[in-house]
């Protein structure tokens, strides 16, 4: 039996909304996972059925909107911006740190496609998370320029943290439709057809918030964000679900798996069969496969 309870909670001025799912409805001090979905996706939208998996095993699972997303506040309604969801997940940690239902000690992030990369950057940066999972993680088309070090990631950090990660004209791209039935006549920002037919499909339901229109933001920061470059210092187990034949350029196989070998934590590598979006179709057979070893996983670093 599990219980679901509406959560909100503040970061960068605006209100995340979402729920709290837990295995019983008097839970206290239980471990817990953290999870957003990844480019403009809502809770409702499939990111709700992998939250009661793992509260079903004994998990509290923590879900939430993107601030400007969903049933989320935030304004311009539609831009991503990572910095932005990256300190959506620590506004998230400091928010779970102080509900009673959750051990602060034993909490886990959860993150799919854009977020894969993104938990990967916040457990670079904070130590509270305990375990990361990422499934089909972008980290990014090619391999970039920079090497990482210690100056990369202490210039990351203080962005994170302190720095102006506003847009500007020239950074910002969009609005423009998510998906596009036929993208070479209506651009969108996601091209392949996999994505058209999963958003078309979840996005369409009632009650999912979703909106098939977006403005992707890559602020002129000091440094640039670059989950892969963060690898290297995430120092808590992680399991990486990765599928050979995404669809997707920004989560290039190769740079994955570059990301992997730099990780210097217990680390998990998993590949995945139906490409980027096969594990986001449930019910299905994908879907609960990945959903058992995710599980497995976060009982394995979560339970004491």
């Amino acid at each position: 039996m599990i219980s679901e309870t509406e959560i909100e909670f503040a970061s960068e001025g605006a209100l995340l909304r979402g729920k709290l799912v837990m295995p019983s409805s008097t839970v206290v001090g239980k471990p817990a996972v953290i999870m957003a979905h990844g480019t403009s996706a809502t809770v409702e939208m499939v990111l709700i059925e992998y939250a009661r998996e793992f509260a079903r095993a004994g998990i509290v699972a923590m879900v939430y909107d993107h601030r400007n997303f969903g049933r989320s506040g935030g304004e311009p309604r539609g831009e991503i911006n990572p910095w932005v969801q990256c300190r959506g997940y620590l506004a998230a940690l400091d928010f779970a740190c102080d509900r009673p239902e959750i051990d602060p000690g034993r909490i886990a992030l959860w993150g799919d496609s854009y977020t894969g990369g993104q938990v990967v950057a916040v457990a670079a940066c904070d130590p509270r998370p305990c375990a990361v999972v990422a499934q089909c993680p972008v980290f990014g088309m090619t391999l970039p320029a920079l090497q990482t070090s210690d100056d990369y990631i202490s210039a990351f950090k203080q962005t994170l943290l302190h720095g102006d990660v506003a847009g500007t004209p020239e950074t910002t791209t969009g609005p423009l439709p998510v998906v596009s039935f036929d993208p070479s006549s209506v651009a969108s920002l996601l091209e392949p057809i996999q994505a058209f037919r999963w958003f078309i499909e979840y996005g369409g339901r009632p009650g999912s918030s979703w909106k098939n229109r977006v403005t992707r933001v890559i602020p002129p920061t000091p440094v640039s964000y670059t989950p892969l470059l963060c690898a290297a210092y995430v120092r808590v187990p992680t399991l990486l679900m990765v599928a050979p034949e995404d669809e997707m350029v920004h989560a290039n196989l190769e740079v994955a798996r570059h990301a992997y070998a730099l990780i210097p934590a217990p680390k998990r590598w998993v590949d995945v069969k139906d490409g980027h979006f096969g594990l986001l179709y449930h019910p299905g057979e994908r879907f609960k496969e990945v959903a058992g070893i995710q599980t497995a996983f976060l009982l394995e670093h979560l339970i004491k």
